[in-house]
């Protein structure tokens, strides 16, 4: 190569250099001209950072930061956000704590899924199995793999919470929390007259019929598709399903619990899901209206990147959040 092409060449990269570091200047000039106009700006910045993934106030390191948003993935990857998140999935996922530890799997997955950045959904489909050993003050719940796993939704203690009371061992309770689990769906049950049909036929009635029967989200034909419930004394067991596909969301042909919860998570109501989730736990709430920009950049973050970090970042990076 000539002296001519290399001084070229050279002067290429300088100008590149120089763009790049123009550019950061830029970028910190402003922030920091907006932090000149505001000096309290990057306190409260900080501060509700440290609260809204942490639950504390914020670090020094924190409080020095002239961009805390730039430190948002640091704060997702402490130990400390990792146990507050899985607490509160957990308490999205069930309408109490569980009696017992293993019965909230959603807690120790989620935790596990966090601390080995794992994709959101194997939360609720990845090989993995509760599992719970030992006695009284020596139990221990921990996260096992398991290739029949289907998230927690195949561990016992969830298998046995939420197998419900239907008559014929249907299970309408585990279909409702599998499609509230995964997908966000909400019903209010409703109080039956004493005597009232409880059986098919009176859920076929109209009074019943929209939820059971009708819509996507039909819990009697969700159901199909789940094992049955035997009940024997204190003994419980579930009876394998027959194989046979179903008509299950709206249309999809489905055989089992597995191909159910897949479809699921691969739906747009997935990710949609997802990013509520997000906004509840950093806002208190869920999205609003004019939020629907974040928003939609939070769904398309968790769509590429699969993981649940990833749209918690979107949403606290945004300039809104420290507004």
């Amino acid at each position: 190569m000539s002296n001519r092409k290399k001084t070229i060449l050279g002067l290429g990269a300088v100008l590149a250099l120089t763009a790049g570091v123009l550019t950061s200047l830029q970028i910190g000039s402003k922030a920091q001209a907006q932090n000149d106009a505001d000096p309290g700006k990057a306190l409260r910045c900080a501060t509700r950072l440290s609260v809204a993934f942490l639950g504390t106030a914020p670090s020094p390191a924190l409080l020095q930061s002239t961009d805390p948003q730039s430190q948002v993935d640091a704060l997702i990857s402490d130990p400390l956000f990792q146990e507050r998140f899985a607490r509160f999935t957990n308490s999205l996922m069930n309408d109490s704590p569980g009696a017992t530890s293993e019965e909230d799997g959603a807690y120790h997955l989620s935790k596990y899924i966090l601390q080995n950045a794992k994709p959101w959904k194997e939360l609720f489909n990845g090989p993995y199995n509760i599992v719970a050993t030992g006695a009284a003050a020596n139990r221990v719940v921990s996260v096992q793999p398991d290739v029949n796993g289907l998230g927690y939704f195949r561990s016992q203690a969830w298998l046995l919470r939420y197998a419900g009371n239907e008559l014929t061992g249907v299970k309408l309770n585990s279909a409702y929390r599998l499609l509230n689990n995964v997908v966000g769906l909400h019903l209010t049950a409703t109080t039956n007259a004493p005597g009232a049909d409880v059986s098919a036929t009176g859920r076929a009635a109209p009074a019943c019929k929209a939820c059971h029967y009708d819509g996507w989200y039909a819990l009697d034909k969700t159901a199909q598709v789940l094992t049955k419930v035997q009940r024997q004394g204190n003994n419980v067991t579930f009876t394998p399903v027959d194989g046979t596909p179903k008509e299950v969301l709206g249309g999809l042909m489905l055989k089992d619990d597995k191909e159910l919860v897949n479809a699921m998570v691969d739906s747009e109501q997935f990710a949609f899901n997802a990013c509520r989730t997000a906004f509840k736990y950093l806002y208190g709430r869920e999205e609003n209206a004019c939020e629907a920009a974040v928003f939609d950049r939070c769904v398309e973050s968790i769509k590429t990147s699969g993981m649940i970090q990833s749209a918690l970042s979107t949403v606290a990076k945004d300039p809104a959040f420290c507004q």
